[in-house]
């Protein structure tokens, strides 16, 4: 019997977190704090049992056993409930597919995220990001969740669908993905299904935005049905995609699979260049440092492909940003059948939880794990270990479009940084807040414009 399929008869039960109450369980902190609760509950072990009302979860906190769970053992389980409740975005689409129809999407849409592809996009990048800038006035007050998440949505839009939407659509979909994902995951935390069936005013928005998702990706793909051959794109290569039969995909597969990657390509993106200008708002020496480099090494031209791996400290900056500020405070996974983790066997069927946020920020790991240092990613540095750094999972499912985030993330810092420089609020007290994923709570920061002054990169 493999390692895998032990058998559960003699189950070694990890330890409950305290504080659970009768009925309610943890929900409390839960809701109360979330991201503080899942930071506690890796003191408690690397495996404890935790509870949603009568739900019972086994959390995994240690950075072998998530390694393990998401690499070799990773045929052992599901995408678990968050998965599922992600569905509503479309129940075939990548980012949720299980087994073979998730393993024979992947390689189908592999080509358009080979490395070599993804610096042909980066000039497109570059062109679909100008004109937002170009909006910004010197003293506005810009809410920098909105604005990044609309140029990554742009970007995604541009480069796998060579779509661009005028601005009120493009907040019309941005607003929609971000109900979506506001229902996944209060269902993720709060599993009622029947609640999910009532005609509530949240359910109406819910309907609403997915509704509307579907109809601006139907848009799209109507237009390229009428003009076919004129985009080599995403949505080509899915509508001329066939499946083992001969047969096209069919339609709502084709939505599903677009939507999904929208979805996935703004949210977190976004949130991400938030968090970095953020810091380098509170940190003028680390914005010093990028505007050397970025005008060194760019200088007066548009930034090409050929900038990007020359490019090391604004890199620095994002790495640093997807660890301190990782977007994902919650992922979940379901066991399908008997498997150990370490000490503790898990029966088919288990649900666990683990989070990325908490495992970037844990000391163990990361010395001064608070501390935003784009240095500690200097190669003469000591790096964490293998496993302990995730920003795009591992694994077989590890993010499809983690170079093209990476890409897209310097792109975008480096031209901003090429002509603005972005200003704290006065007197804005700025917190995480943990949805479906950790953004900041006063995203407002005030734009002031730069010249770029040839130098040498810091």
């Amino acid at each position: 019997m493999s390692a895998d399929t032990e058998t559960t008869a003699d189950i070694d039960v990890p330890p409950a977190a305290p504080g659970r109450l009768p009925l309610l369980g943890h929900a409390v902190p839960l809701l109360r704090n979330r991201l503080e609760f899942v930071e506690r509950l890796r003191t408690y072990g690397p495996v404890v049992r935790m509870s949603v009302g009568p739900k019972k979860v086994t959390v995994v906190n240690s950075y072998e056993l998530i390694h393990e769970m998401l690499t070799s053992k990773s045929n052992s389980f599901s995408k678990g409930l968050l998965g599922e409740k992600l569905k509503l975005f479309g129940r075939s689409a990548l980012p949720v597919a299980e087994g073979e129809p998730h393993l024979r999407r992947r390689r189908l849409l592999q080509p358009a995220f080979h490395r070599e592809q993804i610096s042909g996009y980066v000039d497109t990048m570059r062109e679909t990001v100008a004109p937002s800038i170009a909006r910004w006035n010197e003293g506005e007050v810009l809410d920098l969740k909105t604005e990044m998440g609309l140029m990554a949505q742009d970007v995604a839009m541009a480069v796998l669908c060579s779509f661009r939407a005028e601005q009120e659509r493009a907040h019309a979909i941005l607003e929609a993905v971000d109900t979506v994902f506001t229902a996944a995951i209060w269902r993720t935390m709060l599993p009622v299904s029947s609640l999910e069936r009532l005609p509530t005013r949240s359910n109406r928005r819910l309907k609403a935005a997915r509704s509307l998702l579907r109809s601006e990706v139907a848009d799209i793909i109507a237009e390229r049905r009428a003009n076919p051959g004129v985009h080599n794109d995403l949505v080509t290569l899915l509508l001329e995609a066939r499946d083992e039969s001969g047969a096209p995909l069919p339609d709502n597969e084709i939505l599903s699979e677009i939507i999904g990657l929208l979805a996935a390509g703004s949210e977190t993106t976004g949130v991400m260049l938030a968090w970095l200008f953020h810091e380098l708002g509170r940190h003028p020496e680390l914005e010093r440092r990028l505007h050397e480099e970025v005008d060194s090494v760019v200088a007066q031209g548009p930034i090409t492909a050929e900038h990007v791996p020359r490019l090391a400290f604004t890199r620095r900056l994002v790495s640093e940003t997807l660890r301190l500020h990782h977007a994902g405070w919650l992922v979940t996974r379901q066991a399908t059948r008997p498997v150990r983790l370490g000490q503790v066997s898990l029966p088919a069927g288990e649900q666990v939880l683990w989070s990325p946020y908490a495992l970037h920020r844990d000391p163990d790991l990361y010395p001064d794990p608070l501390r935003f240092d784009p240095d500690r990613w200097l190669p003469e540095r000591p790096q964490p270990p293998r496993g302990a750094f995730i920003p795009f999972g591992s694994g077989k499912r590890m993010c499809i479009g983690d170079a093209f985030a990476w890409t897209e993330a310097v792109v975008i810092t480096a031209f901003i940084a090429s002509r603005w420089r972005l200003r704290p609020v006065p007197g804005a007290a700025v917190e995480p807040v943990g949805l479906l994923t950790v953004h900041p709570s006063d995203p407002r920061m005030v734009a002031e414009t730069r010249r770029a002054v040839t130098g040498k990169a810091a």
